[in-house]
Order: C-alpha cells, then structure tokens, then sequence
C-alpha cells in the first residue's frame, strides 16, 4: 500500500509571498525543501501537495501559469531526485463557500478518494494554521514547520501541541527516522 505525507506548498516548499506566487519567476524553493522531498521518496513515502490557489479566482494569474510553476516545482524537485506525486488545489476564494478550501477538508477527502487510501495518521506539513485544522479535521497527523507563516503561526497557537521543526528537510528526517 502507498504511504503519503502531505504537504503545504507556500511557506512550505517555497518561498511565500502576500502579493501571492503569481508566475514561474516568483517560485523559489526554500533551501532543502526539494532535498527534504528527495529524502522522503528515497524512504518510500510518495509526495502530495495540498494547496490553496486564491489567486486563481482573484484573476492575479491563470490555470496556465499556475501549470508552468508546477512544472518549475516538479522539475527543481526531480533534478534533486525527488518526485511529486501529485497536486491538489483550491482555485477558490475565501468567500466561494467551497469544500475544499483550506481548513475545510475537500481536497483531502478527494485525495483519500482518489487515491484509495485512509488519512487517519497520515503526516501533513503545514506553514498555518488552517494546514493543521484541516489535517485535524480528517484524523492526519498534522506537523508545524516554522517556515513562511509557521513562526506567526506558532506565536498565535502557543498551545499547538503537534510536532515542529525549522523547515521541511528538518520534518522530513523526523519522519524517516520514526519508520
């Protein structure tokens, strides 16, 4: 059976902006994050991404270049021999009322669906505080990097009591090392 951890991408895998990541230019991987993905298929986890895409319907950019920065994302990823296995995306806005924003759980329930596999445990690594409602909110195990909003997310949430680390790589060895 597969094993997955999932993870946030802005903040998380890369460089997050509040002017939004709007074009393959603006995409920039935080040190490790690709190395951090690498490391977690070597040990057989296969990678998901699970994120919100405003942007998309605030017309700041389209389907097709949200595709050219997955395409950057997977081709930094592979070139330090890591794989992800797939994206799933809100392309919703805070006021859409869709299921499948982030903390509301659509989209892992259509990755669980998609995928033929339980959430229940299954790692989720997140910026804020919205990653970790949402992975509570299925049964996921959700982790804290202190990346992007992680740090603000952290001082907000004193009491968050879920496993944190500096940044994806860090989490990673976490997980890999509990196997």
């Amino acid at each position: 059976m597969d094993r997955y951890v999932l993870v946030d991408r802005d903040g998380v895998i890369n460089h997050d902006s509040d002017d939004y990541i709007k074009s393959p230019e603006e995409w920039q991987p935080i040190e490790g994050s690709l190395e951090a993905i690498a490391l977690l298929n070597r040990h057989g986890y296969k990678v998901a991404v699970i994120t919100n895409q405003s942007g998309l319907q605030r017309g700041l950019f389209d389907q097709a270049a949200l595709d050219k920065i997955h395409a950057k994302m997977h081709r930094l990823a592979a070139e330090k021999g890591g794989e992800i296995d797939s994206i799933y995306f809100c392309p919703h806005g805070p006021d859409d009322g869709c299921a499948c924003r982030k903390p509301k759980p659509g989209l892992l329930e259509l990755f669980a669906v998609d995928k033929q596999v339980s959430l229940q445990g299954m790692p989720f690594i997140g910026d804020a505080l919205r990653d970790i409602q949402t992975a509570q909110a299925v049964g996921a195990s959700p982790i804290l990097v202190k990346t992007g909003k992680g740090k603000k997310t952290l001082m907000d949430n004193p009491d968050l009591n879920i496993p944190v680390f500096d940044n994806l790589y860090d989490a990673a060895k976490y997980l890999v090392s509990r196997q």
